[in-house]
């Protein structure tokens, strides 16, 4: 019986999506970082000053995973920000990702 819990274990590790911490990777496999960096505007606003003006806005999160995956307008100037070929958990992970820098 413990040999089936164990690989049951094992097969549900494996398959959980990937967690906030591995938003870095995420951000460096996708073409965000085409327009974007951590610290300093690129085309896109540095991710530090997404983080900053998002800091204690209630629903963040979900504005910014939504804004990643269909792309937005406006929000940082005329440039606009394309739709981003992710998932919507990659796009979660990338915005709770996001709201940690300082």
């Amino acid at each position: 019986m413990k040999p089936i819990l164990i690989a049951l274990a094992l097969t549900a590790a494996y398959s959980l999506p990937a967690l906030a911490q591995d938003g870095p990777t995420l951000f460096k496999s996708k073409p965000c970082a085409a327009c974007h960096s951590i610290d300093t505007k690129v085309v896109g606003p540095a991710l530090k000053e997404v983080a900053a003006k998002n800091a204690g806005v209630a629903g963040a999160e979900a504005v910014l995973a939504k804004h990643i995956k269909e792309g937005t307008q406006g929000n940082w100037g005329p440039m606009p920000m394309p739709a981003n070929p992710v998932t919507e958990e990659e796009a979660k992970i990338l915005a709770a990702w996001v709201l940690t820098l300082k």
